[in-house]
């Protein structure tokens, strides 16, 4: 069955590109050349998820991303201001016309990550293009001590046996396709679908170990009120596929991740773009929100963050 799910998915992919690129076609019996839209989203961030934009060509791309602690606590940490936080920094560059490549590093369990993006399709002005299309992924990197990394279940060892780290068992990976469209000056939105995995997992008891494998729904969107300023918002569903389970007891006690809701504002400039905002999640990295989220939609759970984005053309 796992590998019925991801054949209908790489079908609907080549489907769409199928279509794309007949469209593609199409637009060379326009008289006028039909141009790309301007400013889908204002950066390639859009909360803690990645939108359809990728920046001009030997464009430098800094983020820094900053998570708080979450607000249970009330006014005894500031509402998690000063509670655990976690930080992520990264460069990326487009080294090619819609291609860029990144890398960063974030503070929970001292990941680097290496990550690549391409815009396969771009919405045009004409609607020859109706959508953006793009591709995202990723590999995360634990840099932990190998030593701190408790004994769980491992890819790479015998089914259902309990197994000391290695350092193939540092990595994790993420990838992602995402459809956007901008619909009008104010309104655009954008879903998307995912695949996670890590290679080492907890585990629970026998016969339960958490899943190495998560396939994930996805949609954000921008709202504008005012030339720079936008109401932001981004939604993250971690699906429930008995299939795709590792679980021999599969039932409704099985601890699936939580969904991450997360909804802000946006101020813009060009080549700055800040976004303040409440999430579900303390996580940055995508396949950490996908695979161990637990906190719920209430006060327990949200946390206050923001992120920043710089350009430099060269």
């Amino acid at each position: 069955m796992k590998k019925n799910i991801l054949f209908i998915i790489l079908f609907s992919f080549i489907s769409t590109l199928s279509i794309a690129q007949d469209a593609a076609t199409d637009s060379t019996t326009v008289k006028e050349k039909d141009k790309p839209v301007k400013s889908t989203f204002e950066s390639g961030y859009l909360i803690d998820a990645q939108t359809v934009v990728v920046p001009d060509v030997k464009t430098l791309e800094m983020v820094i991303q900053h998570k708080f602690g979450t607000i249970d606590k009330g006014s005894s940490d500031m509402w998690g201001i000063y509670g655990a936080s976690n930080i992520r920094v990264g460069l990326n560059y487009v080294v090619a016309k819609n291609f860029q490549i990144g890398a960063g590093i974030t503070k929970r369990f001292m990941m680097t990550d290496v990550n690549a993006k391409w815009t396969v399709f771009q919405q045009t002005r004409k609607n020859t293009m109706p959508v953006s299309i793009t591709l995202y992924g990723n590999i995360g990197i634990n840099t932990k001590d190998i030593s701190t990394f408790p004994e769980r279940l491992s890819v790479a060892s015998p089914v259902g046996k309990v197994v000391a780290a290695t350092d193939g068992d540092r990595l994790s990976y993420f990838s992602q396709f995402i459809v956007g469209r901008k619909w009008n000056n104010w309104l655009s939105l954008q879903a998307g679908i995912s695949f996670s995995h890590y290679n080492m997992v907890d585990y629970q008891k026998v016969g339960q170990a958490y899943d190495h494998d998560k396939i994930g729904a996805h949609v954000s969107g921008r709202i504008k009120v005012s030339p720079q300023g936008s109401i932001i918002f981004n939604y993250d569903a971690p699906l429930k596929i008995k299939d795709i389970s590792e679980q021999r007891e599969y039932n409704d006690s099985y601890p699936n991740p939580k969904s991450n809701l997360a909804f802000g504002y946006e101020v813009s400039t060009g080549a700055h773009a800040f976004q303040i905002y409440m999430a579900s999640t303390t996580s940055l990295l995508p396949q950490e929100k996908m695979m161990w989220n637990m906190n719920e939609m209430n006060k327990k759970g949200f946390a206050l963050g923001f992120v920043i984005t710089r350009l430099w053309g060269f």
